[in-house]
């Protein structure tokens, strides 16, 4: 259902909402946004992903620390005869900056697809309020549907009881005064 279907719930006729607000309901709107966007994804995208995800972590830092450090220890202690790269490390700056201009582009495709997840997600997320907040109107609506026929209902037993009450007390009036007239005051017995 899309989000014009879910307006013209609110109004339509009484039994084309109803038939609706069942078809709402069991209609499943919750989707794995996940599941639903790796389907499309492509093999760069899905690449994008794991490599912004280890690029942006700990064991990446550490990692990367670790091939500074060596670089240094490498050139400055280990080949200090002709070390291939100098104190000023040009060529360590150098793979740095390739480093970081072909990781830039791939953790902003990354985060691209992480905020097309975000507005799928929202999107969700508002049609799946929409839907609660309808059915919850409707169940509102239903309840003060009942709420009124209760008060009907209790009213109609209220005068039936009042009616029954006047009938009864008429009918003991009318024993009454039959009673004293036929048999001086008591009730007639069955098998008098």
């Amino acid at each position: 259902m899309t989000k014009d279907d879910l307006k013209d719930i609110i109004i339509s006729d009484e039994e084309e909402r109803e038939k609706q607000i069942h078809e709402l309901i069991k209609g499943k709107r919750a989707l794995d946004i996940n599941k639903e966007l790796s389907k499309t994804s492509t093999f760069g995208e899905k690449m994008a992903d794991k490599i912004a995800k280890f690029a942006g972590s700990w064991s990446f830092l550490g990692f990367f620390a670790i091939v500074v450090l060596a670089w240094a220890f490498i050139n400055s202690r280990i080949v200090l005869n002709k070390p291939f790269d100098r104190y000023p490390y040009v060529f360590l700056n150098l793979v740095l900056g390739c480093v970081a201009s072909i990781q830039a582009p791939i953790i902003m495709m990354s985060q691209n697809r992480e905020a097309k997840k975000d507005r799928l997600r929202s999107e969700n997320e508002y049609l799946i309020n929409l839907k609660s907040e309808i059915i919850l109107e409707d169940m509102h609506m239903k309840i003060d549907e009942i709420i009124r026929e209760h008060r009907v209902l209790k009213k109609e037993l209220e005068d039936i009881k009042m009616e029954v009450e006047k009938s009864n007390t008429n009918i003991q009036l009318r024993r009454k005064t039959d009673g004293k007239s036929d048999t001086g005051g008591k009730e007639p017995g069955l098998y008098s």
